[in-house]
């Protein structure tokens, strides 16, 4: 019997924000190809369900912990306890961030663009530092390999008004992911990033919610799906997929891209009709 091209039997992946959205989805996938995974996150709540999920969906071993990934340190602390509890890590997905809180580069002021970008930019590259690091001891015991994977968004292509620290995270890291390609590729460890579009992550479902707010969500959401030649919302489901590919053996020579899980929105212009 052989195995399936994305079988991830005895593959370990991190992913940061791992317990709901995008983030879940890339889990999911990887469960779903016998992957064990490691979940970053800080609600314990949210940390359960997803666990439960994971297993359910035929992960191999699953563990969740809560790092602060806004913090180098606890970042560092967070990897040397996956690597007592799992013994190795294969694939990073850097999926933790936060939107913005601006609305205009005039009124941006310090304490929000440095409190972004500690989670968005610092956070994400001291996650995939120290998992690089990993990857390279293991490859210097003589087994290469492994995958970084940022998660980013479309503002890495497209200018949008106010959110100019959430931007200049993303299109930060892309920029890094790309450097540690260049760098890392000699251990054959690859690194990527993924540019989602509009995803529908939960918010909105809420039967809690006031009415407004409800019928305003609704809008955005037809909005995007009008706008999109793929005329839907994204889903965390639509990550399954790549998270699988990207930790399997399958994308062992893909390396140095932004994938872009858009619908087709960012080939699409604002003019066409």
């Amino acid at each position: 019997m052989t195995s399936s091209l994305f079988d991830l039997s005895g593959k370990v992946a991190l992913i940061t924000g791992g317990n709901s959205g995008i983030g879940l989805g890339f889990a999911r996938g990887i469960a779903k190809q016998g992957g064990s995974i490691a979940i970053w996150a800080r609600n314990a709540e949210k940390n359960l369900a997803a666990k439960a999920d994971l297993e359910a969906a035929g992960a191999a071993k699953v563990i969740t912990y809560q790092v602060d990934v806004s913090s180098e340190q606890a970042i560092v602390a967070g990897y040397e306890q996956l690597i007592a509890d799992f013994g190795r890590v294969d694939c990073v997905f850097a999926n933790s961030g936060r939107a913005s809180r601006s609305r205009s580069v005039l009124t941006l002021d310090a304490e929000e663009w440095h409190d972004l970008l500690n989670v968005n930019l610092h956070g994400a590259f001291f996650t995939l530092r120290e998992g690089a690091k990993q990857m390279v001891k293991r490859a210097e015991a003589g087994e290469p390999g492994g995958s970084l994977v940022y998660c980013g968004s479309l503002s890495m292509f497209h200018g949008i008004a106010g959110i100019n620290n959430y931007a200049a995270s993303k299109g930060g890291m892309g920029a890094v992911v790309r450097g540690m390609a260049a760098e890392l590729g000699k251990y054959e460890i690859r690194c990527n990033s993924i540019a989602p579009g509009y995803i529908k992550t939960g918010i909105g479902t809420d039967g809690d919610m006031p009415k407004e707010m409800a019928e305003r969500i609704a809008q955005v959401d037809a909005h995007f799906a009008n706008k999109t030649p793929i005329h839907r919302v994204g889903k965390p489901e639509d990550f399954e997929g790549i998270g699988a590919y990207l930790c399997s053996d399958a994308s062992s020579f893909h390396t140095g891209d932004t994938i872009v899980i858009d619908g087709g929105s960012l080939v699409y212009p604002s003019y066409a009709f």
